[in-house]
């Protein structure tokens, strides 16, 4: 039974691993479809793990156009020493990583949203945030709705890189220690001691604000003859 489940799982890996052969192929070969079933499939799950480590969420949507413009202009010396999305990966959190050090050396000379820039009608101080609201949803604001997610995210950026990385790539991306060995360019048990320490250090920063929300009362439901009272008065 173990040996026919090993000869299935590596019939598999070779027919994955066939397929993305030919996908490089028609990448290096200037195929269109190719690039945008590329697009396609990875812009997302880079676009997240871009996001989680980034100190400014909004700066993620151009760093990822970036790491597409790196993968087309870069396919052709792909050379298939790692698999197509661990080099992606690999591009991505150089990217990222450029842009952390672009920001931390920014950051002071530009301009707060916070500051105040004029004042309203009533003589009251407008902040440049108030002139920069968006009444659309961003799709990252979209598909973190609850409060635990949105807090969760928060603190997740504030976890010390490298242990954060790991933690996103194993916990949120769902890649396999090796994978993620191979990513980083470290040894497996490398991986594991961040993972460890990434995930005590996001659990301790969570514990507080999960002891508030255990002490939180929750909202009383109207008693049921109140209610009809209610009902019938109308």
């Amino acid at each position: 039974m173990q040996a026919g489940t090993a000869l299935g799982n590596l019939a598999s890996a070779i027919g994955i691993r066939a397929e993305e052969t030919a996908l490089i192929a028609q990448l290096k070969a200037g195929s269109e479809e190719a690039f945008a079933w590329l697009i396609a499939t990875y812009h997302q799950p880079v676009y997240s793990l871009i996001a989680r480590t980034l100190p400014v969420t909004s700066d993620a949507a151009d760093v990822t156009q970036e790491v597409f413009v790196k993968v087309y202009r870069g396919i052709s010396g792909f050379h298939g020493d790692a698999s197509l999305r661990t080099w992606i990966y690999r591009i991505a959190l150089h990217e990222a990583s450029n842009q952390r050090r672009w920001w931390s050396r920014h950051c002071r000379q530009e301009v707060t949203i916070e500051a105040e820039t004029n004042e309203s009608s009533e003589g009251q101080p407008i902040c440049i945030k108030d002139t920069l609201v968006d009444e659309h949803e961003s799709p990252f604001e979209m598909a973190a709705q609850s409060e635990i997610r949105a807090r969760v995210e928060a603190e997740l950026r504030e976890v010390p890189d490298p242990f954060r990385t790991v933690v996103i790539l194993r916990d949120i991306e769902g890649l396999a220690y090796e994978e993620i060995a191979e990513i980083l360019n470290v040894n497996l048990g490398t991986v594991k001691s961040r993972l460890m320490r990434g995930r005590a250090n996001l659990k301790a920063r969570l514990t507080p604000f999960a002891e508030a929300a255990g002490k939180r009362p929750s909202q009383p439901s109207p008693p049921l003859k109140s209610s009809l009272a209610a009902e019938e008065a109308q």
